[in-house]
């Protein structure tokens, strides 16, 4: 689809610089991404978004995930 638009966009084009415009706006991330400014690396990490998981919680689920799965197939987790 995109290859689609770009061609088109091509042909409409009246110069080689209105083309690489076209595909500049055809290729941008969407505007919520690119409005997040950039975090720096001492900053602290952002709370998860509601629904979200920390690592602790993805840990301990990984955890249970696991010895269900000894419990089924038999084994001993550890």
């Amino acid at each position: 689809m995109l290859a689609a638009a770009e061609a088109q966009m091509d042909a409409a084009a009246e110069d080689e610089q209105e083309r690489t415009r076209n595909r500049a706006k055809l290729y941008a991330p969407p505007e919520r991404v690119r409005r997040r400014a950039p975090r720096s690396p001492d900053a602290p990490r952002p709370k998860p978004a509601a629904g979200g998981m920390t690592v602790e919680g993805a840990q301990a689920l990984m955890a249970q995930l696991a010895a269900q799965d000894a419990q089924l197939t038999g084994r001993r987790s550890g």
